[in-house]
């Protein structure tokens, strides 16, 4: 009679997929970070451009 002694790797997989999951959420804080500024001074000019050339309180 053979007994099979399996790991239970249940848990590690876990710790993977949580692993995997902090890491997406950090790049996606270092982006929304690094473009953050550029996004907002790239809208506020162009919000500026159409507020000059249209009807007062455009954007």
């Amino acid at each position: 009679m053979e007994i099979s002694h399996r790991k239970d790797e249940r848990g590690a997989s876990a710790v993977e997929y949580g692993l995997l999951v902090f890491a997406i959420a950090a790049v996606i804080a270092l982006v929304v970070f690094a473009l953050g500024n550029v996004v907002s001074e790239t809208y506020s000019d162009s919000c500026s451009t159409l507020a000059s050339k249209a009807s007062p309180g455009a954007c």
